[in-house]
């Protein structure tokens, strides 16, 4: 996999760098540039179509296949560094200086999660660094080949584990726990790992943001099961929700009520997604059934006032290696473009009852999208 690389140009015409400094392990961005875990942090440049990392002997192997140069930190003096006693922090900072300037480096943009250490002894020695946060999401949004892959693995394993929560819910018995741990199982035997918070929330839980559910479902209590597994190949993830009647009995009226207006919200915006679409349009028209209804939504609520009832979220979010990530698909939204991946969600709730939430996964195609999520919606 490679990572395009568009160099921004300066007042003066010189090209400016693109500097990251953390772990592939750690760093979303890091890993989309350098897909190998690895754990210890180095600095990655590139300038003028090159690429190159402070990468030792350890990890050399791992990344100059990738078309990588290594800058091994002993060829930048680090073992004198060392010796005149520099402490951790300073020597990083230092050794990271020796290779900005090894590649004639002046002047770099980088992330908000640049570390201000590296960044004030890069600026007191004359380089010029400027946070561009959209500049690396744009470098993540259309999803590559292999990362496409990798989330549409996560997501059939969403679908198989879907499967069995919907078994066990529908036999009743059970506890958020069980359920939750027989979801990670499945995952597993499908190559993903599902989070010990993935939600299996019931009764009164379910209108509680992110409340990862626990304890006995009761026969005819609204169920929500929201998971995000993450496929360990690609380190990419996936999204769904569905809702369901513990007991597998008859759906109670309200809940029944509140599933309608979700199906409607995704059927008015299932037609709206696609490349040039904004993210906050698509959330408006996802919020018409809810308003026809008399029930509060972000854009009806008073300014200032906390919306815990209702449909009191966004209808989504992009997924890729985040499980939340650019674009938006909220109040502040972005327009979407094709080869993203993206969340559609909207829900309903009221405390001491519970709620309703439908969650697919869809991707962004060129005249349109592509449904990534194959389980129905049936409570």
């Amino acid at each position: 996999m490679t990572t395009e690389f568009r160099p921004t140009v300066t007042a003066s015409g010189d090209l400016r760098a693109t500097l990251l400094y953390g772990a592939p392990e750690h760093s979303a961005d890091l890993f989309h540039a350098i897909p190998e875990p690895i754990t210890d942090p180095f600095l990655y440049l590139e300038v003028n179509g090159h690429r190159a990392a402070t990468i030792s002997v350890l990890d050399a192997d791992k990344v100059r296949p990738l078309g990588i140069d290594v800058i091994d930190p002993a060829t930048l003096g680090r073992d004198e560094l060392i010796a005149e006693g520099l402490t951790p922090a300073q020597l990083e900072a230092e050794t990271c200086l020796r290779a900005c300037r090894e590649l004639g480096i002046s002047a770099a943009d980088v992330p908000v999660e640049f570390p201000v250490g590296v960044a004030d002894h890069l600026r007191a020695a004359g380089i010029e660094l400027s946070v561009e946060p959209d500049a690396f999401i744009e470098r993540r949004r259309r999803k590559t080949g292999e990362q496409l892959e990798g989330i549409r693995r996560a997501q059939k394993a969403a679908d198989a584990a879907m499967g069995v929560a919907a078994e066990m819910i529908r036999a009743g018995g059970t506890t958020s726990d069980e359920i939750r741990v027989a979801m990670q199982r499945r995952c597993e035997e499908l190559g993903c790992d599902l989070p010990d918070d993935a939600i299996v929330s019931h009764g009164g839980q379910a209108a509680v943001g992110h409340e990862p559910g626990h304890g006995a479902l009761e026969d005819g209590e609204p169920v929500v099961v929201d998971i995000w597994p993450r496929d360990r190949r690609s380190r990419c993830w996936a999204d769904m929700t569905r809702t369901f009647v513990a007991g597998g009995g008859e759906p109670p009226e309200e809940l029944r009520r509140y599933w309608e207006l979700v199906r409607e919200s995704l059927e008015r915006v299932y037609p709206m997604v696609r490349p040039g679409a904004h993210g906050r349009e698509i959330y408006a028209a996802s919020c018409e059934p809810f308003h026809a209804a008399g029930i509060k939504t972000q854009l009806s609520k008073a300014p200032g006032e906390v919306l815990d009832e209702g449909y009191f979220h966004g209808l989504g979010h992009g997924v890729g290696l985040e499980v939340h990530e650019r674009p938006n698909m909220g109040r502040i939204g972005d327009e979407l473009r094709a080869g993203d991946v993206v969340s559609l969600e909207p829900g309903c709730y009221r405390k001491g009852f519970g709620g309703c939430r439908l969650e697919d996964l869809v991707l962004v195609t060129d005249d349109g999208c592509e449904t990534l999520t194959d389980f129905p919606y049936d409570l």
